[in-house]
């Protein structure tokens, strides 16, 4: 049976005094040197603040897989590159708030399809295209959602309109047009409760595919 005494293992230093890694208080050490001499050490640009509970890094950060933050901050940016597909909230109570002017282009070098000009308060867009519903049954009621209604349903038609005051608000525009052809009656535009047309309770469309356009100033409807 083999007796082993003491032994004594001179354990290399990682390159500081006493052992410790190199770098300044805060600094989160890293491995450095080269192959066989291979060092713990530290640097001003990638630290660790206690009292602030803070990590710090002046520099550039490659991740190859996902960031997870309760809140993302980003300062002093001039350009964001991503590609494929991005997606902002995951809830429809969720409101995002832009500063400044926005464009939606095909490429930088090509002008802009939408164009929201804050110096001006101008939207210009390309084309437009509003939501579409066809009445098909008498009695229907229009909504927020919808900008235009056809009216495909024959004879004598009532079409009332949701409340310019508690629903559509300022500055709502919709559109209504018969789509019957030698439509045999009228179509009876009526507005919500005491709201009015032009002053009054309805707005009658007859003749050959008539239409109104109407806007809300936040109480009643006005015919342009």
């Amino acid at each position: 049976m083999a007796t082993f005494g003491w032994a004594y293992i001179n354990c290399a230093d990682s390159g500081s005094v006493g052992g410790g890694g190199t770098g300044s208080i805060g600094s989160i050490q890293f491995i450095s040197g080269a192959a066989g001499s291979r060092l713990t050490s530290g640097s001003n640009n990638f630290t660790f603040l206690s009292a602030s509970n803070k990590v710090h890094l002046t520099g550039t950060l490659v991740v190859s897989g996902t960031i997870s933050a309760s809140h993302y901050h980003i300062e002093n940016v001039t350009e964001i590159d991503a590609s494929g597909s991005t997606y902002f909230g995951n809830t429809n109570d969720d409101v995002h708030v832009r500063t400044g002017s926005f464009y939606v282009a095909q490429s930088a070098s090509t002008s802009a399809s939408l164009e929201v000009n804050i110096s001006t308060q101008v939207v210009r867009v390309d084309g437009f295209r509003g939501g579409y519903k066809r009445i098909g049954a008498n009695n229907s009621t229009s909504s927020v959602a919808t900008y235009l209604y056809g009216v495909a349903v024959a004879g004598d038609v009532n079409f009332r309109l949701h409340s310019a005051a508690g629903d559509a608000l300022s500055g709502s525009v919709y559109v209504i047009k018969d789509e019957v052809s030698g439509r045999a009656g009228t179509i009876t535009v009526r507005a919500s409760g005491s709201e009015t047309i032009d002053g009054a309770a309805t707005y009658q469309l007859s003749g050959s595919y008539p239409a109104i356009s109407l806007y809300s100033n936040g109480a009643n409807w006005f015919v342009f």
